[in-house]
This record gives C-alpha cells, structure tokens and sequence, in this order.
C-alpha cells in the first residue's frame, strides 16, 4: 500500500515520461548498492534492505554497507529492473550527456543519482555486432533418468530459456554424466533455477553473469510451391551472412504433402534465390 502513495507514483511517472522523452534504445546500470541498517514503515523497523526491494531485485548484482542507510528503496528498484536491459560495472560508450538527481539526507556517500545519455563505443549498425549480456546456469547430474531430459530442456525453454543444452562428462569413479547448461536473461533467471532444481535430481546449481556479441539477426518468409516457410537471417552490417529455414515449418510440409524434407528444403533455396527483391535479402 506504501508503494501506492503519491511521492512513488511520481517516481514511476517521472521515469516513464523521461525515458520515452529521451528516446533510447536500451539501458545499463552499474550493479545497486543498497545500504544499511534500519528503515521505518507502516509495519514497523525493518532491516535494510526492504523485503519488497529484496524481492524485486533477484538476480540483480547488488552491494551493501555503502551507507548506514536505506539507498534503494522498492519504488527505485521496481523502476531501475523494470527499464534496465544489463548491470555491469564495467561499460564502454561515447558520453553525450549527464543529468543528477541529489537526495535530501546527507549521507557517507554522495546521495545522488547519475544517468549519463550515450551510444555504443563502436558503430553496431556498420559492424553488425550486438552486444548484452546472459546468465549462464549450469548443474552436473550422474543419476537421473535420461529419458526424462527432453521433458527438462521442453520446460527450460517454455520459463523463457535463450539455449539449453548437455554435455557428457565423466565425473569420479568414472561415472557417466552431463551437464546442463541454459542460457537466459536476468527477468528469466528465477524461473530457469526453479525448473533445474525441481525438475532434475541435482542437489545445487551454479551461475556467472556473460557478456556476449552476436550477429545482427531478423526472420522472415519466403513462398515455395509447397507453401510459406519462415527462414532466419543474419547479417554483418548491411550485408547478409547466413539463413536457414524454419525446421519446423519443412518438417510439417513435408507431412502434409507426403513429400521428402529435402524437396521442401530445395524448394526454399530455390525461391530464396529467386525472389525478384535482391536487395531486401541483403538489407
């Protein structure tokens, strides 16, 4: 109900009204420092931080003890998880601007909140790199039933799983093993540790936060004799690099129209060859 006052729906507005004002494409924050030591309320003395402010920040790279203060409260982190894309300590970009927002207690360190506007150090749209970060959850598992793999890789991708996948292993006493590996973003990473935990027999997991650089990617169709099929494309810069078609979609056209998956395959190259638009396959 606190969070429901006027001086936080302020909050929440202003920042809504000053990230579409400002226009940007994405936002990265340096990991929060959160305080200490008490904070008062409608429910009494709670310890710093906040129940709502630890809750809203799972998974996010925290700090403590900066100050014996409350520095983040759950209005501020609700809305710093809600527009932030990455946390990281260490960023590279060309600074075009700075704005302060200065609190009114004086504490042990600056009270103050610093965005700085800027682009990316390299020009994304000529090298056709994008760059972001991922966490990577990982277990070994020695003593579950593989049949039941499939059913755990199914359910990782249904909780938002960017890849999941098994290596084999030998572990001690050369016991045959894998370990599972998913890749996700930060708002997925409760779910991905909810479904490795219950869903398989490891005892425990563990996490590193990656940053990572991918091609440039987009999906799109093209029309064959057998019908539409989706394909993915990637480029570097403006130039096309690779594509493929949608798995799926060949695998059910060739069950509906009794035909071999390598037909509707050369189908698909062929009327990707043949599109009269040569440069919208590049663009």
């Amino acid at each position: 109900h606190e969070v429901g006052a006027v001086d936080a729906i302020v909050d929440i507005v202003g920042a809504a009204l000053c990230f579409e004002y400002l226009g940007v494409d994405r936002v990265a924050s340096s990991s929060v420092e959160l305080g200490g030591g008490f904070v008062h309320c409608a429910h009494g003395t709670l310890p710093v931080p906040a129940p709502a402010t630890v809750e809203i920040l799972k998974g996010v790279p925290v700090r403590t003890g900066g100050a014996p203060h409350e520095m983040t409260t759950p209005t501020g982190a609700a809305v710093l998880v809600s527009l932030a894309d990455t946390f990281s300590d260490s960023m590279s970009f060309r600074l075009l601007g700075v704005g302060y927002g200065i609190g009114t207690r004086d504490t042990e360190i600056p009270n103050v909140l610093r965005v700085m506007l800027g682009e990316d150090s390299e020009d994304h749209s000529a090298t056709g790199r994008e760059s972001g970060e991922v966490w990577l959850v990982e277990c070994n598992i020695d003593d579950m039933n593989p049949e039941l793999y499939e059913h755990v890789l199914d359910r990782l991708f249904e909780k938002g799983a960017r890849d999941a996948f098994m290596t084999p292993i030998i572990m001690k006493k050369s016991r045959p093993a894998v370990v599972l590996s998913v890749l996700c973003d930060t708002d997925r990473l409760d779910g991905v540790e909810e479904i490795v935990l219950t869903e398989t027999t490891t005892l425990g997991l563990r996490k590193q936060r990656l940053s990572r650089t991918t091609l440039r990617r987009d999906a799109d169709s093209v029309m064959t004799d057998y019908g539409e099929v989706r394909i993915k494309r990637t480029f570097r810069g403006n130039a096309l690099v690779t594509w493929k078609p949608e798995y799926e979609d060949c695998r059910n056209i060739a069950r509906e129209k009794e035909v071999s998956i390598q037909d509707v395959y050369i189908a698909v190259e062929r009327a990707f060859e043949q599109r009269d638009d040569g440069t919208e396959q590049s663009k």
